[in-house]
């Protein structure tokens, strides 16, 4: 599990606001301090990730869903192509995809929780 954390940080930095997009309610003071400074807190701290789950953007709730589409927009293709890559190089992440019948073309962002659960979001049409 050890080696499918880097890889994992490495993207979520690549996509940012989304991965913070997913924090817990009620965060308010936190996530504030998440947008001054996002890379500094998530570059020192390592995240094993325990589970993946695989949601599709057209599953989420109307105001979430504008928000990872509003960052799909502002997201250039090489950072896409570089998640994807990382999702490619873990196993498990591959698995996960594969299971709900997705593959990581289709990803377009992802979130790792404090818990270590990684969601990965994709579009049908990405």
């Amino acid at each position: 599990m050890r080696t499918l954390a880097m890889p994992i940080i490495v993207a979520s930095l690549i996509v940012g606001a989304p991965v913070m997009a997913q924090a817990a309610p009620g965060s308010g003071p936190e996530k504030q301090t998440q947008q001054t400074q996002p890379q500094q807190p998530q570059q020192q701290q390592s995240v094993t990730i325990r589970s993946i789950q695989v949601v599709d953007v057209e599953d989420l709730q109307a105001d979430m869903r504008s928000k990872v589409d509003a960052l799909l927009a502002n997201t250039k293709q090489e950072e896409l192509q570089s998640l994807r890559a990382s999702i490619d190089a873990t196993p498990q992440a591959v698995s996960a995809l594969k299971a709900k019948g997705r593959n990581s073309a289709q990803v377009v962002a992802i979130n790792v929780d404090e818990n270590g659960i990684l969601t990965m979001f994709t579009k049908k049409t990405a």
